[in-house]
């Protein structure tokens, strides 16, 4: 967005607009870039911009060109967010592929995006990606950093002369992430910069509430388009953005009580795996005012426990609702007053003024609390399409209306209540993230439960424990009386042995899967 263009948000010149307007913001990461091994980790606007400038140059040495595909699956750092903007600086179509995802997925993804561009790094090359016919599967390879037979490297290009930005059409590509792959094969998701403003302008008016500026601690995916909204609210804001790699509670806990955060973003599941820290001595949330959650629904003891360790005075729990294909279109705001009634499938009302929530009939009940009908949505921010899968992507569409895959009712007041995925439902019982919820607060010594459908559909529970001590199954046939009789004996994992997602989400199907070959 330049002056007063409010058409689209183009990624290729956002730090170049920012930083004529606010040059001394900062971001600081808990790593070295790899893309910029000499880059420091406390930098300002001005030299992120620089930075991209400088690596949109090298892509374009490297015979990327405006409309190209550059997919980017290298290991987690920050650099992908700046290598993504460089992509788009020169008008290429960055898409952004976990590096969790495994290696037929990867090329399976490379095939739908058509050859495009790879850039990768050598540990992939080396590892996840070895045995991979990447000259069939791409247009060249390159990388960061380094050197690898076969690959362009950017360092060699370092110096390349400048070119100028491309702006494309708001309506055209402009970025590509993927969806969770909960389901099988990731969808590829493909934004617009118009729909990415679509996404920007509600985050602009929450952070708009917000009076004085925070310091800001974020721990999510770089993969995931939520970073890039994230910093295009925080940096024209003044406030200093903490971008953390490393989500380990022993080091949250040190960097939030070296730099005390006034606002924390993280996964749902990051929330459950630190909310522990709330006893911690060193008190790492003590100054956080708000807390923010965006990718899923949270278990209603976390969000206490969270706010209760705040010093602060009325400190919020801010929990959206929202998915890569539209932004976020729900929210609400929890204090310590009302904690201890929070209902856990209460996502809040539509964000005013963005989008529209209606709840459509599944085969003909109409949507109620034990009826649950399809969520559907209204919102500028959806995306285009998905990339190679159109028909798949239309099946969703019903005019202005998105499908999101969720099943949930409204209340009177118009309350968004989301009981489950529709692909996780189980006959047995009404909500399985209910069910999650209400044990989770019967049992503190869990640190995960989820549902699962067994052979038979009947649903298995699977958990962890703190420190992986072994289940008091006393304390388990207690807590789960009023569950059905149905209900399978528990499978205790460490957390470590749960599929996730980028975003941390459990991969429930696949984890019935496994459980099944047992």
């Amino acid at each position: 967005m330049s002056g007063g263009d409010r058409t689209g948000l183009w990624l290729g010149t956002l730090l170049d607009e920012t930083a004529a307007r606010r040059p001394d913001g900062i971001v600081v990461i808990d790593h070295q870039l790899d893309a910029l091994p000499d880059a420091r980790r406390k930098l300002n606007v001005a030299e992120l911009a620089g930075y991209v400038a400088d690596l949109a140059a090298r892509l374009w040495a490297a015979g990327v060109r405006p409309g190209d595909h550059i997919a980017l699956h290298k290991s987690a750092n920050f650099d992908l967010y700046l290598l993504a903007c460089a992509a788009a600086r020169i008008g290429a179509v960055p898409a952004l592929l976990s590096p969790a995802l495994d290696r037929d997925t990867v090329a399976v993804l490379l095939r739908r995006l058509g050859r495009p561009h790879l850039l990768t790094d050598t540990a992939k090359l080396t590892g996840d990606l070895a045995g991979l016919d990447l000259a069939a599967l791409t247009d060249r390879v390159l990388t960061p950093a380094g050197s690898h037979p076969g690959a362009v490297s950017l360092a060699a290009l370092a110096g390349s002369p400048a070119v100028d930005a491309v702006r494309t059409a708001p309506d055209s590509p402009a970025l590509m992430t993927h969806t969770s792959g909960t389901t099988g094969i990731p969808k590829l998701v493909v934004h617009s910069a118009r729909s990415l403003l679509g996404r920007l302008r509600p985050q602009e008016r929450l952070a708009d509430a917000i009076r004085e500026p925070e310091r800001c601690l974020i721990h999510v995916s770089f993969v995931h388009s939520r970073l890039f909204l994230a910093l295009a609210v925080l940096l024209p804001r003044g406030m200093p953005a903490i971008v953390l790699r490393d989500g380990d509670p022993e080091h949250v806990a040190e960097i939030c009580a070296k730099t005390e955060p006034g606002l924390l973003e993280t996964h749902p599941n990051s929330f459950m795996e630190w909310e522990h820290l709330a006893d911690d001595p060193r008190r790492p949330f003590a100054h956080v005012k708000y807390f923010s959650s965006t990718f899923d629904a949270i278990h209603p003891g976390t969000i206490r426990r969270l706010l209760a360790a705040s010093e602060r005075r009325f400190p919020l729990f801010h929990q959206l609702y929202g998915q890569s294909e539209c932004g976020p279109v729900a929210g609400r705001a929890y204090t310590r007053h009302g904690a201890d009634a929070i209902d856990g499938r209460c996502l809040g009302h539509p964000l005013p003024g963005t989008a529209r929530i209606r709840v459509v009939a599944r085969e003909g009940a109409e949507p109620g609390p034990d009826t649950p009908g399809h969520i559907e949505v209204r919102t500028p921010g959806r995306a285009l399409t998905y990339y190679g899968e159109d028909e798949r992507y239309a099946r969703q569409v019903d005019g202005d209306w998105w499908r999101m895959g969720d099943v949930g009712h409204l209340t009177p007041r118009g309350c968004v209540h989301l009981l489950d995925r529709e692909v996780d439902l189980i006959p047995s019982l009404r909500s399985t993230l209910e069910a999650e919820d209400t044990i989770l607060a019967r049992l503190p010594e869990l640190t995960e439960l989820v549902f699962v459908p067994g052979p038979d559909r009947e649903p298995v529970p699977v958990l962890c424990t703190r420190d992986d001590l072994p289940l008091d199954l006393d304390r388990w046939r207690s807590a789960v009386t009023d569950l059905p009789a149905d209900l399978a004996h528990p499978v205790q994992l460490r957390l470590t042995d749960l599929p996730r997602t980028a975003t941390s989400k459990i991969r429930r199907l696949e984890l019935a899967e496994r459980l099944s070959h047992v």
